[in-house]
């Protein structure tokens, strides 16, 4: 059936809940946007949301497997106009908001199913032997999504697509750092083995929570390789229109602020989830909202402050 207007703004009623309940460090960023991109951000997440969850959930993998295969379906029948009753699920639901902001956007499909793409590699890999192999990775669940948002956001020429690209690779991997924990938990290892040997650590390290000298040079190198994606990355803010550099800024300075937190205390990841304080998260959402749109990146990491080995504690 093809959604009444009635249902389209039921759908995104039903996104900007998902994405304010999932409580995401993004969703405050949305506030800087207009009513209309607003309303597509809230459907943009709600859909990576829920394209997550369907592979996190606890059933055995082949239902997780029918189950994004029964959402890709979904998902290219709503774009091109064909939806399922809303009744059928959470996740029909948002599509009615989906499908519209992507037509009022002109989002590529590609990048949508690419993120499905993505939560897929990690029904079939717990390991990646190379960063090369990771990158793919981050490119279909991270850069995928940039690459959608600038859309809404606004940009100005081919020339934003890169600089995009590079910068969902840097917040992939500051996520990555940051659920080393979690992730471990789950018998996941993102961290590329190479890197582990190259350094001295093992994966039985990283699930016993070890934090040893090999440990600070893993985590260096990481924080290291990061920091050059979020180099590259900051170029996007040059071809995005005046929204979307607000929004960028705020998203890529707050995940950036939480790279430097890990890199001073390496070993609080695996005793807590590190999160930004509510004092800074201010800081910065005020930073974005009122003054005019800068440079994202402070200082490198200890540049001018004379920081050696990363504090433990």
């Amino acid at each position: 059936m093809i959604p009444s207007r009635d249902i389209i703004e039921a759908s995104y009623v039903t996104c900007r809940r998902m994405s304010h309940r999932a409580g995401s460090s993004f969703h405050a960023g949305f506030l800087l946007l207009p009513r209309d991109k607003r309303r597509a951000m809230d459907a943009l997440y709600a859909f990576m949301r829920h394209t997550d969850d369907l592979a996190d959930n606890l059933q055995i993998a082949c239902p997780r497997r029918q189950s994004l295969v029964a959402w890709r379906a979904s998902l290219e029948q709503a774009l091109i106009g064909i939806f399922k009753p809303l009744a059928a699920s959470q996740g029909h639901a948002l599509l009615p908001a989906l499908a519209d902001a992507v037509k009022r956007f002109h989002i590529p499909h590609e990048h949508l199913t690419a993120v499905i793409d993505g939560v897929e590699m990690d029904l079939d890999r717990r390991r990646y032997e190379t960063f090369d192999d990771l990158r793919l990775y981050c490119q279909r669940v991270a850069s995928a999504v940039g690459l959608a948002c600038i859309y809404v956001w606004g940009f100005r020429g081919p020339e934003a697509f890169e600089p995009a690209r590079q910068a969902g690779v840097a917040l992939q991997l500051t996520n990555i750092l940051r659920d080393l924990k979690e992730d471990a938990a789950s018998d996941r290892v993102y961290l590329p083995l190479e890197d582990l040997r190259q350094c001295g650590y093992a994966v039985e390290d990283l699930g016993r929570g070890v934090t040893n000298e090999a440990y600070y040079r893993l985590i260096a190198l990481e924080v290291d390789r990061a920091e050059q994606f979020y180099r590259k990355g900051a170029e996007l803010m040059q071809w995005l229109e005046p929204d979307g550099r607000r929004i960028f800024g705020l998203m890529t300075a707050t995940y950036h602020a939480l790279l430097r937190k890990i890199a001073r205390r390496p070993a609080a990841v695996f005793r807590r989830h590190v999160r930004l304080s509510g004092p800074k998260r201010l800081q910065l959402a005020l930073r974005w909202a009122l003054l005019p749109p800068r440079s994202i990146l402070p200082l490198p990491l200890g540049e001018g402050r004379g920081e050696g080995r990363p504090a433990d504690g």
